[in-house]
């Protein structure tokens, strides 16, 4: 299974009252590795490819840690947890990850359902063959269900 790496800057315009980023800039990070997974990476040209169209169907985050602005990006893991016909869900971790003189700091775990769209036909479409077989690469577990399952066990 592999996972999508996109590091991201960070803004000075990020940062909230508190002085900390705010839970809205959050979305954007994950817009930015999304479109980043989806677009450079995905194969493919046209209205049967992620290219010619998907929408935000969900937002599901849980923030875990304050990120403070920083010079250096952090790290979002993308990854695919689920694919059905006309539908996936992304999940992802914005995270620091472990240095010799620092364990991994997870700032946010999150998933996004995505919905494949025509654009020229105004509606939803199907996941095509060729989609599908780039999305199985990065097939796993939602965030966290490894870590929470020998928990409970």
């Amino acid at each position: 299974m592999a996972r999508h790496h996109y590091r991201c800057p960070l803004r000075w315009s990020d940062m909230d009252s508190f002085g900390h980023v705010n839970n809205v800039v959050f979305l954007r990070y994950l817009e930015e590795a999304r479109i980043d997974f989806m677009f450079r990476l995905a194969p493919g040209e046209g209205s049967e490819s992620f290219t010619g169209g998907s929408v935000v169907a969900r937002h599901e985050i849980d923030y875990k840690l304050p990120l403070v602005h920083r010079h250096e990006p952090v790290l979002i893991e993308s990854w695919v947890t689920r694919i059905g016909a006309a539908s996936l869900t992304i999940g992802y971790e914005v995270k620091d990850e472990a240095t010799e003189d620092a364990p991994e700091k997870v700032y946010v775990r999150a998933s996004t359902v995505v919905v494949p769209y025509n654009l020229a036909e105004g509606r939803p479409r199907r996941i095509s063959a060729e989609e599908r077989h780039f999305l199985e690469k990065y097939l796993d577990e939602p965030a966290g269900s490894r870590a929470e399952s020998r928990v409970a066990a």
